[in-house]
Protein backbone atom coordinates (compact mmCIF):
# COMPACT_ATOMS: atom_id res chain seq x y z
CA UNK A 1 0.00 0.00 0.00
CA UNK A 2 0.95 3.91 -0.04
CA UNK A 3 0.22 6.07 1.71
CA UNK A 4 0.73 10.10 1.80
CA UNK A 5 2.39 11.97 4.88
CA UNK A 6 2.17 16.16 5.63
CA UNK A 7 4.81 18.44 4.74
CA UNK A 8 4.55 20.52 8.29
CA UNK A 9 6.78 20.30 11.39
CA UNK A 10 4.86 17.46 13.78
CA UNK A 11 5.59 17.19 16.75
CA UNK A 12 7.52 14.19 17.64
CA UNK A 13 5.65 11.22 18.16
CA UNK A 14 2.77 12.44 16.09
CA UNK A 15 1.84 10.01 13.38
CA UNK A 16 -0.33 11.18 10.28
CA UNK A 17 -1.10 9.22 7.09
CA UNK A 18 -3.91 9.25 4.17
CA UNK A 19 -3.89 6.20 2.17
CA UNK A 20 -4.44 6.27 -1.60
CA UNK A 21 -6.03 3.15 -3.97
CA UNK A 22 -3.19 1.53 -4.38
CA UNK A 23 -1.46 -1.71 -2.87
CA UNK A 24 -4.39 -4.05 -1.73
CA UNK A 25 -6.48 -7.02 -2.21
CA UNK A 26 -9.96 -5.52 -3.46
CA UNK A 27 -11.36 -5.72 -7.30
CA UNK A 28 -12.45 -3.67 -9.68
CA UNK A 29 -14.00 -0.93 -9.79
CA UNK A 30 -12.76 -0.87 -5.81
CA UNK A 31 -9.09 -1.82 -7.30
CA UNK A 32 -7.31 -2.13 -4.75
CA UNK A 33 -7.14 -0.52 -1.27
CA UNK A 34 -10.39 -0.09 -0.66
CA UNK A 35 -11.24 0.29 2.99
CA UNK A 36 -15.17 1.32 3.10
CA UNK A 37 -17.48 -2.08 4.02
CA UNK A 38 -19.95 -0.13 2.97
CA UNK A 39 -20.10 0.01 -0.75
CA UNK A 40 -20.56 -3.23 -2.16
CA UNK A 41 -16.94 -4.44 -2.52
CA UNK A 42 -16.59 -8.13 -1.39
CA UNK A 43 -16.23 -8.06 3.19
CA UNK A 44 -13.43 -10.19 3.60
CA UNK A 45 -11.56 -8.19 0.29
CA UNK A 46 -12.01 -5.02 2.86
CA UNK A 47 -11.35 -6.49 6.05
CA UNK A 48 -8.20 -7.95 4.70
CA UNK A 49 -7.13 -4.56 3.03
CA UNK A 50 -7.75 -2.90 7.23
CA UNK A 51 -5.24 -5.35 8.47
CA UNK A 52 -2.69 -4.29 5.41
CA UNK A 53 -3.49 -0.95 6.81
CA UNK A 54 -2.96 -2.17 10.79
CA UNK A 55 -0.05 -3.56 10.34
CA UNK A 56 1.72 -1.61 7.00
CA UNK A 57 1.43 1.37 9.14
CA UNK A 58 2.15 0.20 12.25
CA UNK A 59 -0.86 1.18 14.04
CA UNK A 60 -0.96 0.93 17.89
CA UNK A 61 -4.52 -1.09 17.44
CA UNK A 62 -7.10 -1.72 15.21
CA UNK A 63 -8.62 1.16 14.76
CA UNK A 64 -12.49 2.35 14.88
CA UNK A 65 -13.89 2.79 11.65
CA UNK A 66 -17.00 5.18 11.59
CA UNK A 67 -20.69 4.96 10.08
CA UNK A 68 -20.34 8.66 8.37
CA UNK A 69 -23.26 10.25 7.53
CA UNK A 70 -22.31 14.29 6.97
CA UNK A 71 -23.36 14.98 10.62
CA UNK A 72 -21.43 17.18 13.26
CA UNK A 73 -21.10 14.62 15.61
CA UNK A 74 -17.84 13.90 17.14
CA UNK A 75 -16.94 10.54 19.01
CA UNK A 76 -14.09 10.77 21.45
CA UNK A 77 -11.52 8.09 22.02
CA UNK A 78 -11.34 5.54 23.77
CA UNK A 79 -14.70 4.86 23.03
CA UNK A 80 -17.03 2.14 24.59
CA UNK A 81 -20.12 2.84 22.66
CA UNK A 82 -21.89 1.09 19.83
CA UNK A 83 -22.92 4.24 18.01
CA UNK A 84 -20.82 4.83 15.49
CA UNK A 85 -22.90 7.56 13.58
CA UNK A 86 -20.05 10.38 13.19
CA UNK A 87 -17.92 12.37 11.23
CA UNK A 88 -14.80 13.20 13.30
CA UNK A 89 -13.06 11.37 16.02
CA UNK A 90 -10.83 13.51 18.57
CA UNK A 91 -8.58 12.27 21.47
CA UNK A 92 -5.92 13.20 24.23
CA UNK A 93 -4.79 9.77 25.20
CA UNK A 94 -1.97 8.10 23.26
CA UNK A 95 -2.11 5.33 20.94
CA UNK A 96 -5.25 5.83 20.20
CA UNK A 97 -6.12 6.22 16.39
CA UNK A 98 -8.39 8.80 14.95
CA UNK A 99 -9.45 7.74 11.27
CA UNK A 100 -12.17 9.12 8.53
CA UNK A 101 -13.02 7.50 4.95
CA UNK A 102 -13.57 9.88 2.07
CA UNK A 103 -13.24 9.60 -1.76
CA UNK A 104 -13.93 13.32 -2.49
CA UNK A 105 -15.10 15.07 0.51
CA UNK A 106 -12.34 16.79 2.96
CA UNK A 107 -10.63 14.90 5.45
CA UNK A 108 -9.03 17.45 7.81
CA UNK A 109 -6.18 16.19 10.63
CA UNK A 110 -5.92 17.65 13.52
CA UNK A 111 -2.98 18.24 15.99
CA UNK A 112 -1.33 20.62 18.91
CA UNK A 113 2.14 21.65 18.57
CA UNK A 114 2.73 19.84 21.85
CA UNK A 115 1.40 16.62 20.06
CA UNK A 116 -0.75 15.64 23.30
CA UNK A 117 -4.79 15.98 21.32
CA UNK A 118 -5.54 14.46 17.59
CA UNK A 119 -8.25 14.51 15.71
CA UNK A 120 -10.06 14.03 12.44
CA UNK A 121 -12.91 15.42 10.64
CA UNK A 122 -15.05 13.94 7.36
CA UNK A 123 -16.11 17.63 6.08
CA UNK A 124 -18.23 17.11 3.10
CA UNK A 125 -19.82 20.22 1.70
CA UNK A 126 -22.84 19.64 4.03
CA UNK A 127 -20.73 18.84 7.07
CA UNK A 128 -18.37 21.50 6.28
CA UNK A 129 -21.54 24.08 6.09
CA UNK A 130 -23.22 22.85 9.24
CA UNK A 131 -19.97 23.16 11.10
CA UNK A 132 -18.31 19.91 11.40
CA UNK A 133 -14.90 21.44 12.05
CA UNK A 134 -16.05 24.06 14.36
CA UNK A 135 -17.50 21.23 16.64
CA UNK A 136 -14.26 18.81 16.74
CA UNK A 137 -12.62 22.28 17.69
CA UNK A 138 -14.33 22.79 20.31
CA UNK A 139 -12.98 19.10 22.01
CA UNK A 140 -9.56 20.46 22.40
CA UNK A 141 -8.43 22.18 25.33
CA UNK A 142 -5.39 23.96 23.29
CA UNK A 143 -6.15 27.37 21.96
CA UNK A 144 -6.44 27.51 18.28
CA UNK A 145 -3.64 29.01 17.86
CA UNK A 146 -1.87 25.97 19.22
CA UNK A 147 -2.93 23.94 16.66
CA UNK A 148 -2.11 22.57 13.25
CA UNK A 149 -4.45 21.63 10.58
CA UNK A 150 -3.80 19.29 7.55
CA UNK A 151 -6.09 18.65 4.35
CA UNK A 152 -5.60 15.38 3.12
CA UNK A 153 -6.95 14.64 -0.34
CA UNK A 154 -10.24 15.90 -1.81
CA UNK A 155 -12.08 16.96 -4.93
CA UNK A 156 -10.48 20.10 -6.43
CA UNK A 157 -11.66 23.19 -6.97
CA UNK A 158 -11.77 22.88 -10.86
CA UNK A 159 -13.87 19.46 -10.36
CA UNK A 160 -16.83 19.85 -7.78
CA UNK A 161 -19.49 21.72 -9.62
CA UNK A 162 -22.63 22.60 -7.01
CA UNK A 163 -25.70 24.32 -7.41
CA UNK A 164 -26.87 27.83 -6.58
CA UNK A 165 -28.30 26.42 -3.33
CA UNK A 166 -24.83 24.93 -1.96
CA UNK A 167 -23.37 28.81 -2.82
CA UNK A 168 -26.38 30.29 -1.06
CA UNK A 169 -26.07 27.93 2.30
CA UNK A 170 -22.45 28.86 2.85
CA UNK A 171 -22.75 32.51 1.75
CA UNK A 172 -25.41 33.07 4.07
CA UNK A 173 -23.14 31.82 7.26
CA UNK A 174 -19.96 34.10 5.79
CA UNK A 175 -20.46 36.44 2.83
CA UNK A 176 -16.46 35.59 2.20
CA UNK A 177 -17.49 32.40 1.16
CA UNK A 178 -18.61 33.66 -1.90
CA UNK A 179 -14.73 33.73 -3.17
CA UNK A 180 -14.55 29.85 -3.03
CA UNK A 181 -16.94 29.96 -5.80
CA UNK A 182 -16.40 30.19 -9.21
CA UNK A 183 -19.63 30.22 -11.61
CA UNK A 184 -19.39 27.49 -14.38
CA UNK A 185 -18.84 28.82 -17.89
CA UNK A 186 -21.05 26.18 -19.56
CA UNK A 187 -23.70 25.64 -16.95
CA UNK A 188 -25.62 28.08 -15.94
CA UNK A 189 -26.58 28.48 -12.35
CA UNK A 190 -23.91 25.89 -11.74
CA UNK A 191 -20.28 26.38 -10.12
CA UNK A 192 -17.50 25.23 -8.74
CA UNK A 193 -16.36 25.05 -4.83
CA UNK A 194 -13.06 24.80 -3.70
CA UNK A 195 -13.88 22.82 -0.46
CA UNK A 196 -10.04 23.77 0.20
CA UNK A 197 -10.77 27.24 0.58
CA UNK A 198 -13.76 26.99 2.05
CA UNK A 199 -12.44 24.90 5.13
CA UNK A 200 -9.68 27.50 5.31
CA UNK A 201 -11.73 30.50 6.11
CA UNK A 202 -13.57 28.41 9.19
CA UNK A 203 -10.33 27.32 10.66
CA UNK A 204 -8.95 31.01 9.80
CA UNK A 205 -11.56 32.22 11.62
CA UNK A 206 -10.95 30.29 14.14
CA UNK A 207 -7.75 31.20 14.68
CA UNK A 208 -6.12 28.38 13.26
CA UNK A 209 -3.27 29.79 11.11
CA UNK A 210 -1.06 27.07 10.44
CA UNK A 211 -2.53 24.77 7.83
CA UNK A 212 -1.08 22.74 5.41
CA UNK A 213 -2.01 20.63 2.28
CA UNK A 214 -4.94 20.55 -0.39
CA UNK A 215 -2.61 20.29 -3.62
CA UNK A 216 -4.73 17.12 -4.69
CA UNK A 217 -7.38 16.53 -6.63
CA UNK A 218 -9.27 12.63 -5.97
CA UNK A 219 -11.53 13.57 -9.32
CA UNK A 220 -8.91 14.10 -11.56
CA UNK A 221 -6.12 12.02 -10.15
CA UNK A 222 -7.89 8.23 -11.06
CA UNK A 223 -5.04 6.33 -10.50
CA UNK A 224 -4.29 7.25 -6.82
CA UNK A 225 -7.90 8.22 -5.42
CA UNK A 226 -11.16 6.79 -5.48
CA UNK A 227 -13.97 9.90 -6.38
CA UNK A 228 -17.42 9.22 -5.48
CA UNK A 229 -18.74 11.82 -8.03
CA UNK A 230 -16.57 10.62 -10.63
CA UNK A 231 -17.08 6.84 -10.62
CA UNK A 232 -19.90 6.55 -8.44
CA UNK A 233 -19.42 2.85 -7.30
CA UNK A 234 -16.13 2.98 -6.03
CA UNK A 235 -13.65 2.16 -2.87
CA UNK A 236 -12.84 4.99 -0.12
CA UNK A 237 -9.65 6.11 1.48
CA UNK A 238 -8.62 6.68 4.77
CA UNK A 239 -6.93 9.58 6.83
CA UNK A 240 -5.51 9.12 10.10
CA UNK A 241 -3.87 10.24 12.83
CA UNK A 242 -2.37 9.46 16.56
CA UNK A 243 0.55 10.09 18.81
CA UNK A 244 2.69 7.39 20.71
Amino acid sequence: MTALSPNWDTPHGVKVFSTTRQGGVSLPPYDSFNLGDHVGDDKTAVQNNRLLLTEQLGLPQFPLFLTQTHSTRVIQLPYAGDDTKADAVYTREKNQVCLVMTADCLPVLFCTRQGDEVAAAHAGWRGLCDGILEQTISYFQASPTEMMAWFAPAIGPTAFQVGQEVVDQFVALDPNALSAFTPDPVNNGKYYGNLYQLATQRLQKLGITHIYGGEHCTYRQAEDFFSYRRDGQTGRMASLIWFE
